[in-house]
């Protein structure tokens, strides 16, 4: 299933609807403001948070930490840099590790587990110059997740690219 985002969201502080691909409401990123650290909620349609996005304070390497119901969920970290693609880690506190790897700022990679697909950020899909969609491809694969780790990954990168949320910088 398909998920219309559109890069604003990344504005601390803003609101921003993710819609489905028949363009029902279906996640709300709430930007936190007046924190220490960046803070983004996704909660769903009644606004019940589904999983909080931290940055990760006093970490060697930077790192944002994904939380559901005030625990942690997973710990996000750029795993190493090529020249064309970018590759974050995704370690959740089960045991299981993601791999999310691709142009993160092209807003075109992949989130892994295993070597299987779970889910594929594009933009091509869309005509709307700041808009991209995650399709999550495995109909068991946790939604709000992989939202969340495609919110986290583009907000890490463009924050160690030092470009805004718009490629401003």
């Amino acid at each position: 299933m398909k998920f219309l985002v559109r890069d604003r969201i990344f504005d601390i502080g803003d609101d921003y609807w993710i819609e489905d691909e028949n363009g029902d409401k279906a996640f709300l990123v709430d930007g936190k403001v007046l924190r220490l650290r960046d803070t983004l909620e996704i909660k769903d349609r009644s606004g019940r948070v589904l999983i909080t996005i931290k940055e990760k304070m006093l970490s060697i390497r930077d790192a944002m930490t994904l939380e559901r119901d005030d625990e942690e969920l997973a710990t996000v970290r750029k795993k190493k840099l090529s020249l064309l693609r970018n590759h974050y880690r995704v370690k959740l506190n089960e045991g299981t590790e993601l791999d999310v790897s691709g142009k993160i700022l092209d807003r075109e990679f992949t989130i892994e587990y295993d070597g299987e697909l779970l889910a594929h950020i594009s933009r091509k899909w869309f005509r709307v110059r700041e808009t991209y969609a995650v399709n999550v491809v495995r109909e068991d694969t946790d939604i709000a997740l992989m939202i969340a780790v495609a919110v986290c990954v583009i907000h890490m990168d463009e924050k160690e690219d030092g470009h805004g949320a718009h490629g401003e910088g």
